[in-house]
């Protein structure tokens, strides 16, 4: 990976004006829940990076979380790219754990991490006394100006509830910028909005569905997802069973605001937050590039309604449960719902076979078809824990021949090593996928 020089004051090259008072950076933050996400991520040009240690976050179900001993690793590895690290600390704690979250805390701050993402006020506190930076988690549900108020003590960026409007959100930046409402660092507070990703139901992420069916809290990272289910409805007294006509009535579609981002942009959003800490690299890469390039158009003055369809149908391609387009900022009808228990992603993603070796001075890589056959005009993705996400069109291919000479081929079969030019750096063990149209329905 190419360390990218930048310094985090000026993180990315968007600049916003609001109210008339100097331009402030807008930070893409983007999510990790492996080091091929990671990876990934930080190739794409990600100014932060949030993650997970363990059970006390969001994604405790994550059989790919980091561990403890993994903070200073990817600290080091947000730095080498000019870009920031958040540990997700965002679960209710109980009392029993408080000296692990403590524990944990201090780890992180030795290792380097920026700051913490949280919502209980034990981590809170805990952190602001070790010296810590804090980022207010969505699941404190902070809804008004007080609300800000009495959180700046303690953070330097606020997520606000979900639910709120974008009328409502833009009154917080201005109450923030005119008072100023400052955090610790004693610069006004910086607004976070989430711009993509995964919604649940509940208010603010806050669930109690999956603890009374399963005794599994979502507010302890360990959702079931109950909502994403279909259901029947039964009356009890004579058995008749109905279906609900729309099959997945708690399961809304994703927010997608690559629609409105020059909205959230003029509202004053200072971070905008990607979700997906349980997705693929190839995910996390391509809505971090989207986002990216889109706020980088918008300060350019280049945002127009062709490209963002471009973006959008990029978007498409990997993980989503359809679209909702400017959610709750915009007001929109709630009754959007996703219609299907899984994916709608137009591209699908089939194992071909691993890197054996790349031939740096070529820009050669050498890939053995353990599972499939491979051929020209192929678009292939390779992923890694350092390599993290590259997409390629196979272009030209070679194997050898029964004399062992490498010879051009237009087709790779399964079973044999093949020979193919790449502008990334890829490495062993890497795996190789093939990229083909997925038909919905």
């Amino acid at each position: 990976m190419v360390a990218r020089r930048r310094n985090f004051d000026y993180c990315c090259v968007v600049k916003k004006r609001v109210n008339n008072l100097e331009p402030q950076p807008v930070e893409i933050m983007a999510p990790a829940g492996s080091f091929e996400s990671l990876a990934a991520a930080l190739r794409a040009g990600a100014d932060s990076v949030y993650f997970g240690v363990g059970e006390l976050n969001m994604r405790a179900r994550a059989a790919s979380n980091f561990t403890v001993h993994d903070l200073r690793k990817v600290a080091r590895l947000c730095h080498s790219c000019g870009a920031r690290a958040y540990l997700t600390c965002n679960v209710v704690v109980y009392d029993e754990e408080l000296n692990g979250m403590q524990e944990l805390l201090r780890a992180a701050k030795a290792a380097g991490v920026d700051a913490v993402i949280a919502a209980d006020m034990s981590v809170i506190r805990f952190a602001r006394s070790i010296g810590m930076e804090v980022h207010i988690s969505v699941q404190a549900n902070v809804s008004n100006i007080e609300a800000l108020r009495a959180y700046a003590e303690y953070a330097d960026v606020v997520v606000p509830a979900r639910e709120l409007s974008l009328s409502r959100i833009r009154r917080m930046v201005q109450a923030v910028q005119s008072e100023p409402i400052c955090g610790p660092s004693g610069k006004p507070l910086r607004i976070e909005l989430f711009a993509h990703g995964a919604l649940c139901i509940a208010i603010s992420g806050k669930c109690g569905m999956s603890l009374a069916a399963h005794n599994h809290s979502a507010n302890r990272g360990d959702c079931y997802q109950l909502c994403r289910r279909r259901y029947r409805a039964v009356d009890i007294e004579t058995g008749f069973e109905l279906d609900v006509d729309n099959q997945y009535i708690m399961s809304p579609a994703d927010l997608c605001t690559i629609r409105v981002l020059d909205q959230l942009l003029e509202a004053g959003a200072s971070v905008l937050k990607l979700e997906g800490r349980g997705r693929s690299a190839a995910y996390v890469s391509v809505v971090t590039s989207v986002y990216r390039e889109a706020a980088q158009a918008w300060a350019r003055g280049a945002w127009n309604e062709r490209q963002v369809q471009v973006w959008e149908e990029r978007l498409r391609g990997v993980f989503n449960r359809s679209f909702w387009h400017g959610g709750y900022y915009l007001a929109e009808d709630w009754a959007v719902w996703s219609g299907a228990p899984g994916s709608q992603a137009t591209e699908q993603r089939r194992f071909l076979g691993t890197v054996r070796k790349f031939y740096p001075r070529a820009g050669v890589a050498e890939i053995f078809l353990n599972a499939d056959d491979l051929q020209i005009g192929s678009a292939i993705e390779i992923t890694g824990p350092t390599t993290g996400f590259v997409r390629h069109t196979v272009t030209d291919m070679r194997c050898d021949d029964a004399s062992g000479h490498a010879q051009s081929v237009t087709l790779a079969l399964k079973g044999t090593n093949v020979l193919i030019r790449l502008s990334d750096k890829v490495r062993h063990g890497d795996k190789v996928y093939h990229v083909e149209p997925r038909r919905l329905g």
